[in-house]
């Protein structure tokens, strides 16, 4: 899972953070997702950097063991950060006992296929982790459910290649189980709609918004070299158009990773992936859930120039599409977990980090 930092889409000055989300202006700040795997004192440490970094806003998941999910939501909340939840679809307990996952060939994890989630049973434990969420005295900025359902290391419906090196599919029909991959996608859109219905059904997050899971914009040709199936992001966003979706989303999830440093390269690569965004006051505009610049220096003091010019070009596609009511929400990628695209650096936030959740500044 790529992890993420929320950051600012329109012009917010520090002490109008809250104020500014509210309205719909834009979303800043820092995600980390994950820290059930880490002890109390360990989501202490890192959820207070996030929090006198600056940032208002964190993503954090919804991961077994969800005690320990839940606890870190706690920790957020008392320290004021707004929270989005990513909630894992792979939790092996949205799936029966009986269920086996598709291999990754010990290339990739195994994982679980989405047109065998259990609806009931994720009825049951979002609600049951609902419940204990208002016992916190949490609000939900937003829920998002699951993540990148296009690309096989997150949906089991589509086929990692024993060996990589073959062409992988470009369309729905040339997957190795095109009906499988549907009948998940149907499965997906009833998990959007019992979402929004939990959410209604809560004391403290009734309004929070529903973001569609964080699609790959992985491309065929690392798809080849992988070895794994995926689809473009636009494709499975309209085949979940057809299905329904709109009526249980607020936005669509992308994730961007351009592997560029140049900046009209970079304007480039993300005009062309937000394409599907809507305008939305007439459909749906998009979050972007994930995105990053790889910088792999691992000295200290850290040398971030190369990456810091990228980030800027990020950022200014990002404001025009917000501007253009096109783009609500962008979470960088990653606070303090991935060597080549971590913010945290050599103790604390690095130049391009700094970059990356600084507010817009006003014209």
């Amino acid at each position: 899972m790529l992890l993420a930092a929320l950051v600012l889409l329109a012009p917010l000055a520090s002490g109008q953070a809250t104020l500014a989300a509210d309205a719909g202006v834009g979303r800043f700040g820092v995600n980390r997702l994950n820290l059930a795997w880490l002890d109390r004192a360990g989501q202490e440490r890192v959820l207070g950097e996030i929090a006198a970094s600056g940032a208002t806003h964190v993503r954090l998941s919804l991961s077994r063991p969800v005690d320990k999910s839940i606890e870190a939501l706690g920790i957020a909340n008392r320290l004021g950060l707004r929270i989005l939840l990513e909630i894992q679809l792979t939790n092996k307990s949205y799936y029966a006992d009986t269920v086996r996952p598709r291999s990754g060939f010990g290339r990739i994890w195994d994982i679980n296929r989405l047109s065998e989630l259990d609806l009931e049973r994720y009825r049951d434990g979002l609600k049951d982790a609902l419940k204990r969420i208002d016992a916190l005295g949490i609000r939900l900025d937003a829920v998002e459910p699951g993540n990148e359902i296009n690309l096989a290391g997150y949906n089991g419906d589509l086929s990692v290649y024993q060996k990589p090196g073959k062409t992988t599919p470009r369309r729905l029909n040339e997957l190795d189980a095109p009906t499988a991959f549907e009948s998940g996608l149907d499965k997906y859109v009833e998990a959007l709609k019992i979402t929004r219905e939990e959410l209604k059904a809560s004391a403290n997050s009734r309004d929070a918004k529903v973001i569609s899971a964080g699609l790959s914009d992985m491309g065929a040709k690392e798809a080849d070299r992988q070895g794994m199936e995926r689809l473009d992001p636009g494709e499975v966003i309209e085949l979940l158009k057809q299905r329904g979706m709109d009526e249980f989303v607020d936005a669509y999830g992308i994730h961007i990773y351009p592997a560029r440093k140049d900046p009209a390269e970079i304007r480039s690569v993300v005009t062309r992936v937000l394409d599907f965004c809507e305008v939305s006051d007439k459909g749906r505009p998009c979050w972007v859930t994930e995105w990053g610049i790889a910088n792999t220096a691992r000295a200290c003091p850290v040398d971030d120039r190369k990456r810091e010019g990228a980030i800027v070009a990020m950022r200014n596609v990002f404001k025009e599409h917000a501007k253009a009511k096109r783009l609500d929400a962008a979470y960088y990628y990653d606070w303090d977990t991935q060597q080549a695209y971590r913010l945290w650096r050599c103790g604390g936030l690095s130049p391009a980090g700094a970059l990356a959740i600084a507010p817009e500044k006003a014209n």
